[in-house]
């Protein structure tokens, strides 16, 4: 018995300080500001990234095509986790936070574009602030209202 106590301790310890780190958003200080070149993977180029969404046309500098990649990036990096790659709320941090299912039409009747686009720029809830360029933004709005013709089936 004497032996699996320091391994329990050690357990009980790594546990406690996963449960402390995962109470807050990683901190980007100290990270290089990302640009569209230093990502480029094999569906960037087969129409506007693995769910065929895109971002609204004329968006952003670059046009339409680097906003829909960034839009893109967003959702994969920062709504994926909690709200799942269809948005219904069955991602892989869902069932510790519960999120919305975004493609929930009830839901979608009942919020605004700009309800939308506060909840990502100034969080809601247990949901971070994320502080997106507004084209992207936009963007990201544009992508959650697809959400709700793609579980209508159209």
């Amino acid at each position: 018995m004497k032996e699996t106590t320091p391994l329990v301790w050690k357990l009980t310890l790594a546990l406690a300080a996963g449960l402390v780190a995962c109470d807050q958003a990683p901190s980007a200080d100290g990270l290089p500001e990302w640009k569209p070149a230093d990502h480029h993977s094999a569906d960037d180029n087969a129409g506007g990234g693995a769910s065929g969404q895109q971002a609204p046309a004329g968006g952003g500098k670059g046009g339409g095509g680097e906003t829909a990649q960034l839009v893109e990036m967003a959702w994969r990096q920062q709504c994926v986790q909690c709200h799942g790659p269809m948005g219904h709320g069955d991602g892989p941090n869902g069932p510790l936070f519960h999120p919305r299912d975004l493609s929930d039409p009830q839901w979608q009747a009942t919020v605004s574009d700009a309800d939308l686009a506060s909840s990502i720029k100034n969080g809601k809830n247990k949901m971070p602030k994320f502080d997106l360029p507004e084209p992207v933004l936009q963007g990201m709005v544009a992508r959650i209202r697809m959400l709700r013709a793609a579980k209508n089936g159209g």
